[in-house]
């Protein structure tokens, strides 16, 4: 071990950092993504169709379940983030 660097701190950081800089928001766009799922008995819009709709829920229930579970995981880290931040005053 280096007496400059903590390595061992180092990768917590690293980690952490790649989780909530990088992972909070991948895990929102694949709750969006998931939100736009066409329902199950259409398997794909045409071009036309799929230009004309702008609604962000397509009716897919399976796919709203999975939104708002990652919504949920993001929410609830925001939660933890303000908790951990307003405990150590």
């Amino acid at each position: 071990m280096n007496t400059w660097i903590n390595l061992n701190a180092l990768w917590k950081i690293i980690v952490l950092g790649l989780l909530c800089g990088a992972g909070l928001p991948a895990v929102f766009a694949i709750g969006l993504r998931s939100l736009s799922l066409p329902p199950p008995g259409r398997a794909g819009a045409s071009g036309s169709e799929a230009a004309d709709d702008d609604r962000v829920y397509a009716g897919n229930p399976t796919g709203l379940v999975g939104g708002v579970l990652c919504f949920a995981i993001v929410l609830a880290a925001i939660g933890y983030g303000i908790y951990f931040i307003v405990k150590g005053s």
